[in-house]
């Protein structure tokens, strides 16, 4: 009820329109599909509050507009930093830092001001992240800290002999858990009120892989069989963390799993960013799908041979594995792909496919990023599309001079 039907070529029609006047490369984020996400995602999450994954927006003015929408709570931030940043910009009073830190000058600055130790909250897996912390301030000296445990939700499978998942915390059962929540308690200076365990390969994994029916089939068994497992772990987990701890919330899942995350009761809040932007690795999921919300335009510069078209630019890959998935994919017009040999380039990207012959030296063609946040990486500033017109910029990260990794 919430997805945004878009014909390829009105929709390129638009883009076109509401951008006549600027000259590429530049990115645009389709409102009207940003808010259909939100509105997705908060109804996906049946009740229970979306925090915002900023590394996958990494643009205060869209921040704050899933944060004025309703089921949406608090952001899960990328770096300490940056939740510093956030926090004495307004944009929130309840920024969860997603990983642990060392960043010492920001840890400085975090104990050196009560209003920012009330709202930010720290990630850790590992007594020596809080003697870190000490180190920079001794615990009498400044106000009490906010801590999170991360709990690993990787599935270990055969007796641990196979590895299903990321590798983040050491963390990984109850028991661990329990002993790490005791040794927080008993420090004085830190206050647990939260536990954090992202699936990844539930909420990060593509269960569709397109044309790879046999893996998309091996993806879906073992995200069953992660799940399972992870539903009786993690609610085990939060027993044991909370004989030592009253919890404010227990965080999990991501774009992927919001509907399987909110379902488990051990839950309190989901996280969710790249749905908000539906980029393209989120086209591999079955159980839903966002909205495309943010292009990129490049313009033709060239036409090198009959059935080619070269755009400058365009060489904006994702992180992660390197493979063909984490290249950007021209999507308008429709009926353009990558050349192989060449992939996508720093200084020019050649186009082939159906629809190359027919564009001109000055020709936008538009792509979709393979990830969210990493888009604003290349850009200062998102034009903000709504119906046929682009209104005011907003400034990325980048724009306002902030590069947190």
């Amino acid at each position: 009820m919430h997805h945004v039907a878009t014909d390829s070529s009105d929709l390129r029609a638009r883009l076109d329109r509401a951008t006549a006047h600027l000259d590429p490369p530049y990115a645009v984020v389709d409102l009207r599909a940003f808010d259909a996400n939100a509105a997705a995602l908060a109804s996906r999450a049946a009740g229970k509050p979306v925090r915002v994954a900023s590394k996958s927006i990494r643009c205060r003015t869209l921040i704050s507009r899933a944060l004025t929408a309703p089921g949406w709570a608090g952001v899960l931030t990328f770096t300490l930093p940056e939740a510093l940043w956030l926090v004495r910009c307004g944009v929130t009073d309840d920024a969860v830092v997603a990983y642990p830190t060392a960043d010492r000058a920001a840890l400085a600055e975090l104990a050196g001001d009560p209003t920012l130790a009330a709202a930010v909250t720290l990630m850790v897996d590992d007594t020596a992240q809080l003697d870190l912390v000490d180190a920079v301030s001794a615990p009498g000296q400044r106000p009490e800290l906010r801590v999170c445990l991360d709990l690993d939700a990787s599935w270990r499978p055969l007796g641990g002999r196979l590895h299903v998942g990321v590798r983040r915390s050491p963390v990984h059962d109850p028991r661990a858990a329990g002993a790490l929540a005791a040794a927080v308690a008993a420090r004085p200076g830190f206050r647990l009120v939260g536990l954090m365990a992202y699936e990844a390969q539930i909420a990060g994994l593509g269960d569709a892989p397109p044309k790879r029916a046999v893996l998309g089939a091996a993806i879906r068994l073992a995200q069953r069989g992660s799940y399972r497992e992870l539903l009786a772990r993690r609610s085990a987990a939060v027993a044991a963390v909370r004989e030592h701890a009253e919890l404010e919330f227990v965080n999990g899942g991501g774009t992927g799993s919001v509907a399987a995350t909110s379902a488990d009761p051990a839950v309190t809040e989901v996280t969710a960013g790249s749905g908000l932007y539906g980029p393209t690795l989120f086209d591999a999921y079955r159980a839903w799908r966002p909205t495309p919300a943010a292009y990129f335009a490049c313009s033709v510069v060239r036409r090198p041979a009959p059935g080619y078209a070269t755009v400058l630019g365009a060489g904006w890959i994702a992180s992660g594995p390197a493979q063909r998935s984490r290249l950007p994919r021209p999507v308008l017009p429709a009926g353009l792909q990558l050349v192989d040999a060449e992939g996508a380039g720093e200084v020019q990207t050649p186009l082939t496919g159906r629809a190359a012959g027919s564009l001109r030296v000055g020709d936008r063609v538009w792509f979709r990023h393979a990830k969210a946040g990493e888009l604003a990486e290349h850009v200062n500033e998102l034009h903000l599309v709504e119906a046929d017109t682009a209104g005011a910029a907003a400034a990325t990260y980048r724009g306002e001079g902030r590069a947190f990794l």
